[in-house]
This record gives structure tokens, sequence and C-alpha cells, in this order.
């Protein structure tokens, strides 16, 4: 059984608050035949300029450190691509780094970027995020991408993500969907309202007006996972500017206060040792004495079901900021929606709702922008952008996208964003004539996170307006 000391459950202590001072992406799409890499990188710099009134060597002349994050250099066939990216963007001799940690790069991007703030290296900071997924055919991206898995222990399962999310989907359906017909209906409500949210995003890769037979409908993947139940292959990029308080404030009038911690588990998710559920400050303990009662066969944590490191890393997160109750004290979160079966999992895992009881969170309607029962606003909407199984993956860039997404919203920016008619056409889209303004109203915090693998790494980030930021716990 894992066990913990006192000092690695000692929560993150910094020495100075950070701050995001903008962010910006490029737009996302399957394939970019005549956009290099660098020009995407190139649009997401320029959009965080503009957010700000700057332009971009305006920008520049803050940045002291740069963090790069891209997971696949055999997609790109560029080794050390961050030395690359850095040099056009004219920010050399800066110091950079390279950071990899698959599915969850670009939280971890911004991970690294806000402790070199934090810690008083630097005033400011650049994370970049990008992925060039255009280059191979789709079935050779996914047994690329699925090396990321433990090739002596999940590659026999099927080298493809699907493949080893289809177990985890397999049984946490037999366990805390009991094998329900609903429950199979439940995880197509996520992908309905994740793609037809991304209509409103003109950066999204794939809007779709679908419902829950069409994706009943779709092709099997990897069962029970079928086709409108996964992300997307993608390519684009996305930045933010972290800075220490003084320059943001040099900077803009308006940046936001923001905490990013993180946490891993192994990669073998058949050899993971059972333990105590770590408990989120809106759990009791005793509360899951009798989980494999109510649910027989979820008495073994984290099984084949949960993901500790998600669990730990909004751990350190929730006591590092003051949370209680991620649903009373957020009020909008962006979560890894790499297929469906993976975002009940994390709802869990982060506290939104209690383990078993995920489904809930869809089925009451919280999660969506306005509650499909009430008319009322969600209690808390989820992936507003589209996540990425609507918006995107663009693997590198993923995390800051979500990051910059949570911020749009708290600068209550998210209608501008998004409904700038110049945006739709210059990235040659069609506006929707029922555009919708997705923008939750008086927002003051969120939650990213950014996850890789089975659950191998994760961040979480949380974004707060100053004005509104909880009691720290540290």
């Amino acid at each position: 059984m894992i066990t913990f000391s006192d000092r690695q459950l000692k929560i993150p202590k910094m020495q100075q608050p950070v701050y995001l001072v903008t962010g910006g992406m490029s737009q996302f799409a399957r394939a970019f035949p005549n956009k290099r890499t660098e020009e995407l990188c190139i649009d997401a710099l320029t959009e965080a300029a503009e957010f700000i009134n700057m332009t971009p060597a305006q920008l520049k002349k803050y940045i002291h450190t740069c963090y790069y994050g891209h997971f696949a250099d055999h997609f790109g066939d560029q080794l050390l691509g961050e030395a690359v990216i850095h040099d056009r963007l004219g920010l050399d001799p800066l110091g950079n780094i390279g950071i990899k940690t698959g599915g969850a790069t670009g939280g971890s991007t911004l991970w690294e970027a806000y402790k070199t703030v934090a810690s008083g290296y630097s005033d400011c900071a650049l994370a970049m995020g990008w992925e060039r997924m255009d280059e191979v055919p789709t079935d050779e991206g996914n047994n690329l991408i699925s090396c990321a898995a433990d090739k002596d222990w999940e590659t026999p399962m099927g080298h493809i993500y699907t493949g080893y999310y289809a177990v985890m989907a397999q049984k946490y359906w037999q366990v805390f969907g009991k094998e329900e017909d609903s429950f199979r209906k439940t995880l197509a409500e996520i992908a309905v309202k994740n793609r037809g949210y991304a209509r409103m995003n003109p950066h999204a890769q794939g809007p779709k007006k679908i419902t829950v037979d069409d994706v009943l409908n779709s092709p099997v993947v990897a069962y029970p996972l079928l086709a409108l139940d996964c992300c997307l292959m993608s390519v684009g990029a996305a930045c933010g500017i972290l800075a220490d308080e003084k320059t943001a404030y040099e900077m803009t009038d308006n940046p936001l206060q923001i905490d990013v911690t993180a946490a891993s588990h192994t990669l073998r998710v058949a050899d993971r040792r059972n333990m105590e559920i770590p408990l989120l400050p809106n759990e009791r303990p005793g509360q899951y004495d009798d989980l494999g009662q109510r649910f027989p066969g979820g008495d073994r944590y984290p099984g084949f079901t949960g993901f500790l490191a998600a669990r730990m890393a909004v751990y350190y997160a929730y006591n590092m900021c003051g949370i209680k109750d991620p649903t009373d004290d957020l009020d909008l979160v962006e979560l890894h929606d790499a297929f469906t079966i993976s975002d009940i999992q994390t709802y869990e895992d982060i506290g939104i709702r209690p383990y078993g009881e995920g489904r809930t969170y869809v089925e009451s309607g919280d999660c969506y922008h306005t509650n499909p029962h009430t008319g009322e606003p969600g209690k808390l909407p989820s992936n507003i952008c589209g996540g990425l199984i609507g918006c995107m993956h663009a693997v590198g860039a993923t995390g800051i996208m979500q990051v910059v997404e949570v911020g749009q919203h708290i600068w209550n920016r998210w209608g501008e964003m998004h409904g700038d008619e110049a945006k739709w056409e210059r990235f040659g889209k069609q506006k929707p004539d029922d555009w919708t303004n997705l923008q939750v109203e008086g927002a003051k915090r969120g939650l990213a996170i950014s996850h890789a693998g089975v659950g191998s790494h994760v961040t979480c980030t949380i974004v707060q307006h100053p004005k509104h930021v909880l009691e720290r716990g540290d």
C-alpha cells in the first residue's frame, strides 16, 4: 500500500505571487499544409500582445526566460524544436528550455514558468506550447503517441491510447455505471456538449452540432469508446505570459493571479498499488468507507477507475489557494477530456463529485453553460471552449490553451475574443447564425487540468481575479 510522509504532503509555498498577464493562441486544425510551426507560434504571441494593446516587439522586451512545450519530436522530424522556435521568435540569447510530459506538456510548461517567477529568478516568463501532428497519417500518429505509455506493460493492450482508456471505461462502467445503458448515454452527452460549444469558438478544429444518437452510432474505436468519444489530433500553438506583481501591473491594469501544481503516477496502470483515498477539503474522514458496498468492486483505489495524479495535484492546489469546495469556490473549469470517460473520472478526482458519482455532474446539468433542465446558468460550467473533443489536442499547446480560455472568462472578454467577425473571416470560417456568447457571467476563479497518458502526469492551474483571491493555505 502506498503511504506518504508529512514532507511529501507539504503544501507548496511560493516566494511571491505570480500573475497571468496575457495569453494567446493560433487557429487549430488537423493540418496546416501552407503554414509552418513557427508561424503558428507567432500567431499565438501576436494575439497575446494585442490582448494587452502591445505589439509583439513591445511584449518581448519584458520576457526574461522562456519555457517551450512540445511533446512529439518525431511528428515534425525536428529534435530540439524549442531552440528553433526560440530563434524564430527573436528571443535569443535569453535562456530557454523544452518541456515534455506527454499530454500534460502544456500544463507542465506553465508549471515551470510559474516556478521561475515565483522564485524570483525571472520577473517575466514566456510559456509557449505547440504540436505538429499533420506530417504523418492518423493511424501512424496514434501509434507514435501511444509510445508514451509503458512499452513493457501497456503497449500489449493495443498500441493506441483509445485501447488503454477503453479498459478503464469498461471497468468504470461495470463498477460505477453498474452496466446501465444510461451511463453510456451520459458519456455521449459529454461529446454532444463539448462539440456543440466548439461551434462558438473560431479557433476550434472539431465543431459539430450532433445528438446522443449520433455519438452512439459512430464507429467503434475500442469498445466502449466510439469515434465521437475521442479527442482530436491537432496542429496549433498557445502561449501565456507570467510575471511578478510589479511587472504584471506595468504591462496591464488587469492581471490575474495564477497558481500551478503538479503530481504524477506510474505508467503501469495494471500495477498501481492500493492506497487510502487522499481526501480533499470538501470531503470528510470515513466518507469512502462503504464505497465497495455501494459500488461492488469499487473499493480498490485508484485501480483502473481513478487518477491519483489528478487527486494529488488538486490536493496541493486547493490547500495552497484556500479552495474549500470546487463547486462553490470556482466559476468554471477546463478539463482534459481526451475521452469522455476520462472526463467523468476527472470530475471525481478533483472533487466536483464524490468517487462513484461523477455522472451526476453531467446529468444534473451543473456542467453546462446553461442548465438544460432549468434554463438557469450551470453551477460549474466545464469545457466551454469545446475541450479536447471539440476544440483541439495539439498536445504541447493544450494545457496552455485551457488556461487562456479560463482567463478570458475572468477578464470578461470571452465574447470579444470568440465573437470577433474579423477573426472568423481570417480563419476562413463562417460564424454560425446562432452564435452564442458563452461568457460565464461574473467569473472570478477557474481551474484547468492538464493530463498525460493514463494519468502519469497531471497539473492543476488555478486562476483568480486579484480582487477575489481566497485566503491562501500557505
